[in-house]
């Protein structure tokens, strides 16, 4: 069995800010759950002036003591995500998946920040997609049930998300005002 999450809506920011807090974004109040983010590769394909950026977010996950103890985890959670930045297109691709438990659980979320048709000077279309898979082989129930708890807490953790990163981008769009005003 494989869950679904999609979500798209709007920032009020124009692309060139919300690219800019796509590298702010941690840490911020919402999302006390990163611990460190490493930047592990960045290159730049002459060819085409894309950006590319390999990053490893570490994590406190907050998964059930069953799981914890029943699949042999930790609190500590790792992310890597991979980021590609066109700036001929203006679109922001980033692509992250779990790297800890994923023998038994698999996250794989898309992405995309890209200016928005009607008002692309002004606003930002955001768009995630998420594809979350258990695999606990012999034990169909709690399979399912480890995936819509997975499914739920990715729900969850992406209103929380949207939430800080609008903070980041109110505190960028302040930051500009004064240093303008100077």
């Amino acid at each position: 069995m494989v869950s679904f999450f999609s979500q798209s809506f709007h920032y009020d920011h124009p692309w060139q800010l919300v690219n800019i807090g796509v590298w702010r974004k941690y840490p911020n109040p919402h999302s006390a759950h990163v611990i460190s983010v490493d930047v592990l590769d960045r290159s730049i394909d002459p060819s085409t002036g894309i950006v590319r950026t390999e990053r490893v977010i570490g994590c406190k996950q907050k998964a059930p003591g069953w799981v914890v103890k029943l699949l042999g985890g930790t609190s500590d959670a790792y992310v890597r995500e991979v980021s590609h930045l066109n700036p001929h297109t203006g679109e922001t691709l980033v692509t992250s998946v779990n790297l800890s438990l994923c023998q038994y659980l698999t996250v794989l979320e898309r992405i995309s920040y890209r200016p928005c048709p009607m008002s692309p000077t002004q606003r930002t279309l955001f768009t995630q997609t998420a594809e979350i898979q258990a695999r606990i082989a012999g034990w169909r129930p709690l399979q399912e049930r480890f995936e819509l708890w997975s499914l739920d807490m990715f729900n969850k953790n992406a209103q929380k998300g949207r939430e800080g990163f609008e903070h980041v981008l109110r505190s960028l769009r302040q930051g500009m005002t004064v240093a303008e005003k100077a």
